[in-house]
Parts: structure tokens; sequence; C-alpha cells
């Protein structure tokens, strides 16, 4: 299955990337790891991940050790990576 991250999750990453850049210098190849991990855990089970309540066809994954959540939605042909969430952040419409 092809992952594609959308403009939105793209600009999400860089934000967290930034982020953990300037308050934890050294922990950005750990939350990479991660994020790849997630990454490949879905493109082996797409259909794997919890349904968000409001919006059956959007599921989440939990970034594990790491407060973010990341938001997808699964098609025929490819799995859309919507929005990469912190866990106090409202979740994205």
């Amino acid at each position: 299955m092809r992952l594609r991250f959308t403009e939105a999750a793209l600009r999400d990453l860089d934000e967290i990337m930034q982020y953990i850049g300037t308050h934890f210098p050294g922990s950005e190849a750990g939350f990479e790891h991660r994020l790849r991990q997630c990454l490949a855990r879905i493109e082996r089970w797409p259909a794997g991940a919890q349904a968000v309540a409001s919006r059956a066809d959007v599921r989440v994954i939990p970034l594990v050790r790491y407060p973010y959540r990341l938001f997808y939605r699964t098609y025929p042909d490819e799995v859309a990576i919507l929005h990469i969430h912190h866990t106090a952040r409202r979740d994205p419409d």
C-alpha cells in the first residue's frame, strides 16, 4: 500500500521536527524512528487502527512514547496521512 502525506501533514511534521529540535535536541532520530514504525504498521494493516468517532472514514494511531497521534484515511490504492497532532490539541476537523 502506497503512503501519501497531505500538505497539512507535511506542515505538521515540519512544525513537530522544529519543536523537538529546539526543545529536545538529539531526540529527532527517536521520533523519526517511531514515526517510521507507525507508518510501516499502517502499510501492512491499513484498517488496523481505531476509527475516529466523529469521522468513520478517518483512522488514528498514537505514536507511543511521544505525545502525538497520526490521522489517516484509506483508499483502494493508497493511504493518505492527513495530520499529525499533539495529544493536547483538539482533533483536526
